[in-house]
This record gives structure tokens, sequence and C-alpha cells, in this order.
């Protein structure tokens, strides 16, 4: 830093004008360019926001598995935690043995019902060869009624097995629904994280127990963050949807970052400006919430203020 200020000073006390002053030229050409960085005439300010999304639960059990994280980065579709699913496997054993109980009932019905088949494909035949001798008249018409009589008689006793084991069939049909609930209760104990993003906050640990409802973790997608700002009925004429704006926030160093955002959103009912927006201007009584996509490559967080420029 000495040597930097002891050469400033031999150009500025050197005798070559030239010299003195494009030196004074350099200078100011910087303490405007600093000058204008850090006093942008912002037309609207408000913070960083993101889409949070809030991960819960859908069955009772304790947890076994858990590969939550805050701060961590999660992949869409990836298995995160597990609930204990022995409960919900031995249910669904249960109910598979109560369903072969059942179907062997249902055999036992087919069996009837074939038997019973059987016999009229008997009928059935006999029919026919009757028939047959019946235009030759060699044998009497009553034969033929008889085989019609025995033939209606089964077709009856066909829809009575039937019909006395409609219970039959109906459990089994309740079985098969059971079967079907408990497989998605097991399905649902493995957590699947739904969106890519990171996980801003972790609620439960391993072992413990959770139930439908409990809240386990919540992520949002931080490569594209929200900026909500108040735009005044002044300026609402330049706000549309879809339109570039210019975003600036703190960088740390005394001076702004500057992003390209898009507006996304423009509330449709005014309100009184919120007590946290602070503007370099007095503020306006009224204004419009609206929301401004920003690419984040990292340096912008939730909460942060910012403000934009149309």
């Amino acid at each position: 830093m000495q040597n930097i200020i002891t050469c400033l000073l031999r150009v500025y006390f050197n005798k070559n004008y030239l010299i003195k002053i494009y030196f004074l030229v350099v200078v100011s050409l910087s303490v405007l360019i600093s000058c204008s960085d850090e006093n942008i005439d912002s037309d609207a300010y408000g913070n960083f926001e993101s889409v949070e999304t809030t991960i819960s639960s859908e069955v009772q059990g304790k947890i076994i598995k858990n590969n939550i994280e805050e701060g961590g980065v999660l992949d869409s579709g990836s298995v995160v935690a597990v609930v204990d699913t022995s409960a919900n496997w031995l249910k669904l054993k249960q109910i598979e043995a109560q369903k072969k109980s059942v179907e062997s009932k249902v055999q036992n019905i087919v069996s009837q019902i074939n038997i019973q088949t059987q016999q009229k494909e008997n009928l059935l035949f006999e029919k026919k060869r009757i028939e047959k001798l019946l235009k030759d008249n060699a044998v009497p018409t009553k034969q033929l009624d008889d085989i019609n009589n025995s033939i209606s008689i089964i077709d009856k006793q066909i829809e009575l097995i039937k019909t006395q084991n409609q219970t039959v069939f109906s459990e089994l049909e309740s079985y098969e629904y059971q079967i079907k609930q408990v497989q998605l209760q097991i399905k649902n104990s493995y957590i699947v994280n739904p969106v890519k993003g990171t996980v801003l906050e972790k609620y439960v640990e391993n072992a413990e127990l959770v139930v439908p409802g409990k809240a386990i973790y919540k992520i949002a997608n931080l490569d594209n963050i929200i900026l909500r700002v108040f735009i005044s009925v002044k300026q609402l004429s330049k706000a549309k949807i879809n339109n570039k704006v210019m975003v600036y926030f703190d960088n740390g160093n005394g001076g702004l970052t500057k992003l390209e955002g898009i507006i996304t959103w423009i509330s449709s009912q005014s309100e009184f400006t919120p007590k946290i927006i602070q503007t370099r201007d007095e503020r306006q009584n009224l204004v419009y919430a609206a929301k401004v996509k920003v690419k984040n490559d990292g340096s912008i967080k939730i909460g942060m203020p910012g403000e934009i420029k149309f």
C-alpha cells in the first residue's frame, strides 16, 4: 500500500504536465464510475425469497434411515428417508393368508359350477341325438321334453350356486383392496424427494417417531430465486409480466452486484407499504407487490435486501 501511495505522489508532483493531466483524468473517471455504481436510482425495493416445499410423512412409524442434511442438495426422485415398514409388512402377510383361505372356497364353487356345466353339455349332446330320432319317429316326444327340463334345472342350479356364494366373491374383492392399501402404505414409507433443491431445515432425526402430516424437512430450489418488491402506483405502467429488469444487491464490499431478472407476477390488488421496505425516497401510501425471477449464481441468500430498476 505504501508503494502505491508513493507512486501516486511521484506522479502528482511530476513536472511533466501531460502526465499530471492523464493522472487527474484517470482518477476522476474512477471516482465517477464508483459513485455511479453505488448511487443507483432504483425503482423498487424488497427482499429475496424462494419457493419453499415442506415434505411431510404420509404414514406412521419410526425413521430408520435418514439422508437429509441441512444445506445439502437433493435430486428429484431420490429416496431420502425411510419409515419402518415392519408393521405394514406383517399386516400384508396376514391379509394375503386370509385371501388364500377365501380363494380355496372360490375354487370349490368353481368346481361345482364346472360339474353342472359338464352335465349340461352331456344333456345337450343327448338332446341333438333325440332330435334326429324324432325326425324318424323313432322315439316319443316325451324324451325330448324330459331333457329340456333337465337342462333348465341345471341352469337354475348354476345360478343358485353363484348367488349363494356371492358373499365369498365380495370378500375376496375386499381382501384385494386391502392388499393394495397396505402396499400403498409401504410405498409411502419411502420418502421420495419431489423437487431438486437445497435443504433449508430438517425436523426429524433417526429413530424418531413420525405420524401422517408431520413435517420431515423443508427444501427450496435456490438456482432461481425470487425478489419480492413493491411498486408504486406511478411506476405500475412500467411493470409488465415477462419484462426484463436489472436487479441489484449488496456484494459485501460496499458495492452492488447487478443481475438480470424477469417480472413473473404482479399483484392485482394494492396494499399499504410494508414497514420492512425502506426506500431512498419517501414511502408511498399504496403499492403493488411483484415478483422478479433471478438466476442465482450462489451469492444471493434468502432474506437479503434487493432492488430493481426498470
